[in-house]
């Protein structure tokens, strides 16, 4: 998919609390370069704003420039791209945001909608001379939810992961800490 000769994007995926985001930002730190962080997370209570100031704090040493997105990735990917390395963290918590801004506005998403947007996403990323990690769960490996709201979530985050996946250069599992390699160089 790469656009540019000179970019490269890796998926990351695995369960919560896996070490995905470990994993993925140790990978982004190895590259040369200045560094965007793109969180898609809202801060929505107090323990989630301890959350993003833990998060952040972990990063100052490395020089992040973060960047709080939750919802037009695909624009500040476009934005960013002077960084040679840009971190997504994380495109669930974006489909969520998504899929509850369209239920505010009394709208319907679909996976078909979602697939559109992740392209978007991935050519935006592909622009320019820099790598792009981003970093997803992996939810369709459990039961089948009981409520249509959360059936869809998972199959737009299962959507989401397939479009990027088929885009990307590397996909990365992480369990319990250990990266499974499943497409692109071995690292």
């Amino acid at each position: 998919m790469t656009e540019s000769a000179n970019s490269r994007l890796i998926y990351i995926s695995g369960g919560s609390r896996s070490g995905k985001s470990r994993y993925a930002e140790l990978r982004a730190v190895q590259l040369p370069g200045p560094r965007t962080y793109i969180a898609t997370c809202p801060a929505i209570d107090d323990e989630m704003d301890e959350r993003i100031a833990r998060h952040r704090r972990q990063r100052e040493k490395y020089d992040w420039l973060t960047l709080e997105e939750p919802l037009e990735l695909a624009r500040v990917l476009g934005e960013c791209r002077d960084s040679s390395v840009v971190l997504v963290d994380c495109l669930t918590l974006w489909i969520n945001n998504l899929l509850y801004r369209a239920q505010q506005s009394n709208k319907k998403i679909t996976e078909k909608d979602i697939a559109t947007l992740c392209t978007e996403v991935a050519v935006a990323a592909s622009q320019g001379e820099r790598t792009v990690i981003f970093v997803t769960n992996e939810l369709g490996m459990g039961l089948v939810p009981a409520d249509p709201v959360s059936r869809l979530y998972r199959d737009l985050v299962g959507r989401c992961n397939q479009t990027i996946v088929a885009l990307a250069d590397e996909a990365v599992f992480i369990v319990s800490g250990c990266p499974i390699f499943l497409k692109g160089d071995v690292k």
